[in-house]
């Protein structure tokens, strides 16, 4: 049983996880035929919540015990954290931009600009997972790690202030994120802070765990395809009419749209697609080239920096965010991006790996 088990890991890792997005999105086309989208769409939405309390934290354990945890990923932690701030800083600087171009008021303004604000977070524990199985993982599972604080910490955070700006209409806000995902983002860390703790103290590897060890391999290796599969399937092929394509690939953006969820979605796309790669790309390829960061660093950053809006973001909803256009936003971005991270892996890989 274990060499049939060391002779699948190698198929379960790195860009051999890739297609199960494909996977995910054909069996999501043929259950639609048969069953109503809405339970199909319930369902994947509690397989999200097992992956992210019961596989993401194992796996990201298994990296760490592998890890010392030194002065090399304290400074990753920093830049981490630099990189995020900057992320959503651009996006609330162009949503308030945007807003004023389009001349919107009231709580239609202040409904975009929290819309596409928490739009800026990304897919990291699911599409950006893969680079899990990367030359670079310690630095991905740090990245992880912090977009995890960043989305069910920090994110909700900043939307309940806004909440408290809008005094006459707070009386049909008061609904938060759940307990299990307030709790996610410290139950990820204590995770790591024991896999690094367990380590340090005693030297401990998964290889020092004999057969468990592979089994432990085995079971959070299996993470990344799932999430993958996790992703395809919340990709609804009806997104895919002509019309509706246009939209958002249209360069008209007048007045009479400013309030169309279409207009929405497609600075949602610029931003996230264009805008915050461009700019994350132009200061660390100087980084990189005065030779301030390693190669490491800049792999996971960029490849981040590409990685699609994370439909985790759907569960922020109810404070306030646009649920049409964050699901065709989701939607759009992973089509967009996966093609491209899988070529950026693929570079890196063999460039800088």
């Amino acid at each position: 049983m274990i060499e049939t088990i060391e002779y699948i890991l190698p198929y379960i890792k790195g860009l051999w996880t890739l297609p199960w997005i494909l996977v995910g999105f054909i069996i999501t086309i043929i259950l639609s035929h048969f069953i109503d989208e809405k339970k199909v769409d319930g369902f994947m939405k509690k397989i999200g919540i097992i992956l992210l309390y019961f596989f993401v934290p194992l796996l990201l354990f298994r990296i760490f015990l592998n890890q010392d945890f030194g002065k090399n990923e304290l400074e990753f932690v920093a830049v981490t954290t630099a990189v995020l701030f900057f992320m959503y800083i651009t996006a609330y600087v162009f949503a308030y931009i945007k807003a004023n171009k389009m001349e919107l008021e009231g709580s239609t303004r202040q409904h975009f600009i929290k819309t596409v604000f928490t739009n800026q977070g990304r897919s990291s524990a699911f599409i950006g997972g893969a680079l899990l199985a990367s030359p670079w993982k310690v630095e991905a599972a740090i990245f992880i790690s912090l977009v995890g604080i960043a989305l069910f910490a920090v994110i909700p955070y900043i939307l309940s202030y806004m909440h408290k700006k809008e005094a006459d209409r707070n009386a049909h806000l008061n609904t938060t994120l759940p307990w299990y995902l307030k709790l996610y983002p410290w139950y990820l860390i204590l995770f790591v802070i024991t896999a690094v703790v367990i380590h340090g103290t005693t030297g401990i590897t998964i290889n020092s765990l004999g057969e468990t060890g592979i089994i432990l391999d085995l079971y959070t290796s299996l993470t990344i395809p799932a999430a993958l599969y996790y992703v395809g399937s919340s990709i609804h092929p009806h997104d895919f009419r002509i019309k509706e394509m246009r939209k958002i690939f249209s360069l008209k953006n007048s007045k009479q749209e400013s309030k169309e969820h279409w207009t929405w979605v497609k600075n949602i796309f610029i931003l996230t697609v264009i805008i915050t790669p461009l700019l994350i790309s132009i200061i660390f390829i100087l980084l990189l080239i005065l030779n301030i960061i390693p190669k490491s660093w800049f792999a996971v950053i960029i490849i981040n920096s590409f990685l699609p809006i994370t439909s985790t973001n759907m569960f922020l909803v109810p404070y306030g965010i646009d649920k049409k256009s964050t699901a065709h936003a989701v939607t759009w971005t992973t089509i967009v991006c996966v093609p491209i991270i899988v070529f950026l892996i693929y570079i890196f890989t063999i460039y800088l790996g």
